[in-house]
């Protein structure tokens, strides 16, 4: 029981230059080699919404690597909201907005 206490959900948004670039692939990859669940995808503002579960320094990790961006990325900014993890995604993947 002790372990899901220790599970978070990290929800952000990136804005700046980060469509088109790779930014998806790039948070799969993170996603997978942290061990992470949830999903990633572009929003029609520009931005990319990101939904990930796991062990909060896991996450942090995760931040970090959102705030930084793959290289042909500009990270303007990185708007977070921190909540329970629900336990609902059984892997990471791309989501594709309707």
């Amino acid at each position: 029981m002790g372990e899901d206490l220790s599970k978070q959900r990290l929800h952000a948004w990136v804005e700046g230059s980060v469509q088109g670039v790779g930014f998806r692939f790039f948070v799969i990859q993170h996603a997978s080699k942290l061990g992470l669940t949830g999903w990633v995808r572009n929003l029609w503002d520009g931005r990319v919404e990101v939904v990930a579960e796991g062990p909060q320094v896991s996450l942090q990790n995760m931040l970090n690597q959102l705030k930084a961006g793959p290289p042909s990325a500009i990270v303007s900014l990185v708007t977070t909201e921190w909540l329970p993890a629900t336990n609902e995604f059984p892997d990471f993947n791309v989501r594709f907005s309707g």
